[in-house]
């Protein structure tokens, strides 16, 4: 039974990622051929390169021309004919073998020689999608991005450039009611004191609950406490997620003592420059964020200058009023 010999066809257009001028630097060096020899095969249509091989030659011959980034293909012809390009092998090609592997295959993505199957076992591609996915990002390439590609050829044997997983945005979403995303130094002392003044509000109001009933009074102010001790959490692990830490170190803020020092590093310490694994960095503070976060710092130390002055006036003040209170009892005592 006569041996299935099969050819080596070049479609004339290079593999997507490859620039034109490229792929023709890299087939004359390949083949030891000129320039004028090689720029004859892209023609734009099918050109069998080599002729009369083994399945197994041809897989080396597709190999070695995939990564030299040509578009080629086998086909399975009849009868043995001449090579049309009399060239010798490619350089670096494995020396090529006359025994036949039955039913052998080359993975487009990783180059790994095996049986024929839909699935790459090497790297776990599978075939067809990666060249749908291949062709399809050829398509949607912007004429800008190959007008780049050819004015400056990359290498075809160079590493890989494209970005692993999906891009993330310059800046992250806020979410005042989570724990996702990232907040800064500013924005967490603006929510925090956005969240005091609003909390002591619900408090008033919740307390007018007393004019109708106690119960009702008790219930509006829990309901109050736990909504603030909710979001307060909330803002506290995604001040955490900037520095970059787990936000179960919210739990800290409970131990006596270490609480109060756990709260000052959180509003010290500058969260991460870049994305970290909680996300991209939070957007720039707004000028409402930049006046509540001044405002939180005035505000307790006005308060403190006030408090300062005052209870020693009014400790003076109570002592005189006694003083005065002591000798208005004593006169008429003496009278009589």
């Amino acid at each position: 039974m006569t041996e299935s010999r099969f050819k080596v066809i070049f479609t004339g257009e290079p593999l997507p990622g490859f620039a034109l001028e490229t792929v023709k630097d890299n087939l004359a060096t390949l083949f030891k051929s000129d320039a004028d020899r090689i720029s004859s095969l892209f023609t734009g249509g099918p050109v069998a390169l080599k002729r009369a091989l083994s399945e197994t030659e041809a897989d080396k011959y597709l190999h070695a021309l995939g990564k030299a980034g040509a578009r080629v293909h086998k086909e399975l012809e009849e009868a043995t004919a001449l090579v049309l390009m009399d060239s010798p092998e490619p350089t670096g090609t494995p020396p090529m073998s006359a025994a036949r592997a039955d039913a052998q295959m080359i993975c487009p993505k990783c180059g790994h020689a095996q049986a024929r199957a839909a699935e790459c076992a090497a790297c776990g591609v599978i075939i067809e999608k990666f060249i749908a996915r291949q062709a399809q990002q050829a398509a949607a390439t912007p004429p800008a991005m190959l007008a780049a590609a050819d004015s400056h050829p990359v290498s075809p044997y160079n590493p890989p450039q494209s970005a692993v997983g999906e891009p993330q945005p310059e800046h992250g979403e806020l979410y005042v009611f989570s724990v996702r995303g990232r907040i800064g130094r500013l924005r967490y002392l603006a929510w925090s004191v956005t969240l005091t003044l609003l909390a002591a509000g619900a408090l008033l109001l919740a307390g007018f609950g007393y004019t109708i009933t106690p119960g009702l009074g008790v219930l509006l102010i829990a309901a109050v406490i736990i909504a603030a001790l909710v979001v307060g959490v909330q803002i506290s692990v995604q001040r955490l997620h900037d520095i970059g830490w787990s936000g179960w170190l919210c739990l800290l803020a409970l131990v006596p003592y270490l609480g109060s020092l756990f709260n000052l590093v959180i509003l010290l310490i500058p969260g991460s420059k870049g994305p970290n694994r909680f996300g991209p960095p939070p957007p720039e503070n707004s000028r409402a964020v930049k006046i509540l976060a001044v405002l939180s710092i005035l505000v307790p130390v006005v308060f403190g200058i006030l408090a300062a002055l005052a209870i020693p006036q009014y400790q003076s003040y109570m002592e005189r009023a006694q003083q005065a209170e002591q000798q208005g009892t004593a006169q008429p005592t003496a009278g009589e």
